[in-house]
């Protein structure tokens, strides 16, 4: 297959790109001939990845087709301090063994998208390698460079301090530790949400007072998660997440308000845009035909053409036809379980409990087709539940 040109490249990133720190050196390093090295970094303080982080890692994917290596780097080190992006308060402290193994859950949600078929195409990293063993006054050099108040001046900062509230500094220099990666690994293009712009740039800060290129930054848009507010989080369960199976990816996507569906198919599929437009002009009659589409689309992506058509049908199926799926999902409980205990069985701790109740008293639990609003209900063997919009389940009673 013939490979694209560094203008068809930058063509097809546009309608996911915020801004390029800059284009004329991206163009650049398209042209130069030779492999880039990608930086991809994450802390693993959750191993939740959404749609939203894919739309990072499918960019990067394409890069890895035309030849391009990623460097997937755990901050293991890093996530020990917590970067506090978006944050107002200090992250909590991670054990070492929770970091390992949310580690496994991120390199086995990663592959849902990115390659690593081909060794030449990607290489994992830990910034522990470097940091473990760095001796203090090779960090203070780092520190030196530095100024208080150019970190300060970083805008979450800014609002601890309007807010009265306290900044450490350990968080002070996460952002010169996210830096230092970017010379470590020599890299030559990061791709990221805009709020870790200020991160990153440190990274090019740093790589130029050490003789090294400067990476070329591309920041990402970011859309509102399901509920058409904040963007995704897990926190917030507005989230589409790459560990979601295709029934449940199916269902999320259905549950978005209309009017986020022209933007959804242009940063989460490769849909034409021409064909966008048709489906934008047709969106006001027909918005659940529009949304199906969409729906199907999302769930192809990540589990191919077949699975999503069968999706699709057993949407239409249970939800259009109001009939139970045939194909549901058995939970076993204890004797003498709740309608509490089953509903958390079932989601077998991918919900909190404080979730779960929300949901009881938001009306979103039926059992046997009648919602139920008492969480301590006795429930007997067979009984069938529904909670939320799709996730249905029928109660196995565990035998002595």
């Amino acid at each position: 297959m013939k490979k694209p040109s560094s203008q068809e490249i930058i063509d097809g990133f546009s309608r996911t790109t915020e801004d390029i720190f800059s284009l004329e050196e991206f163009r650049n390093l398209l042209e130069s001939g030779r492999q880039l090295r990608i930086k991809y970094g994450v802390d693993v303080t959750a191993p939740t990845l959404h749609l939203g982080h894919a739309v990072n890692l499918w960019m990067m994917r394409k890069l890895q087709d035309c030849g391009h290596k990623v460097i997937f780097l755990i901050g293991d080190f890093t996530t020990q301090i917590g970067d506090p992006t978006g944050k107002n308060k200090t992250r909590p402290v991670i054990p070492q063994e929770e970091i390992e193994r949310n580690t496994e859950e991120f390199i086995e949600q990663v592959k849902n998208v990115l390659r690593f078929d081909d060794p030449s195409l990607i290489e994992i990293r830990k910034n522990s390698e470097w940091f473990g063993s760095m001796p203090t006054a090779e960090f203070l050099k780092l520190l030196s460079l530095v100024t208080h108040a150019r970190l300060i001046s970083r805008d979450m900062f800014q609002r601890r301090i309007e807010n009265g509230q306290d900044i450490y500094m350990h968080e002070m220099i996460y952002p010169i530790l996210q830096g230092y990666d970017s010379f470590v690994l020599d890299s030559d293009l990061t791709i990221i949400g805009s709020d870790q712009l200020f991160n990153e740039m440190l990274g090019r800060f740093y790589q130029e007072k050490f003789g090294q290129r400067p990476q070329t930054i591309i920041t990402t848009k970011i859309t509102p998660g399901i509920d058409g507010k904040e963007k995704q989080s897990k926190s917030l369960g507005n989230y589409i997440g790459l560990a979601h199976s295709p029934r449940d990816k199916f269902g999320r996507v259905m549950s978005i308000p209309d009017n986020q569906i022209v933007d959804y198919l242009k940063v989460y599929t490769e849909i034409s845009l021409e064909e966008i437009g048709k489906i934008g002009q047709t969106l006001e009659s027909d918005p659940m035909g529009a949304k199906k589409f969409l729906a199907r689309e999302i769930v192809a992506r990540y589990h191919g053409a077949g699975v999503a058509k069968e999706e699709q049908e057993w949407f239409e199926k249970t939800f259009s036809a109001r009939q139970i799926p045939e194909d549901i999902t058995a939970v076993e409980v204890e004797k003498n379980a709740t309608t509490f205990d089953a509903v958390f069985a079932f989601f077998s701790g991918k919900e909190s409990k404080g979730r779960i109740k929300t949901l009881f008293d938001q009306g979103a639990i039926y059992r046997n087709q009648k919602k139920v609003f008492d969480t301590q209900e006795q429930i007997i063997e067979g009984d069938i539940f529904k909670a939320g919009k799709r996730n249905w389940f029928k109660v196995r009673i565990k035998t002595e």
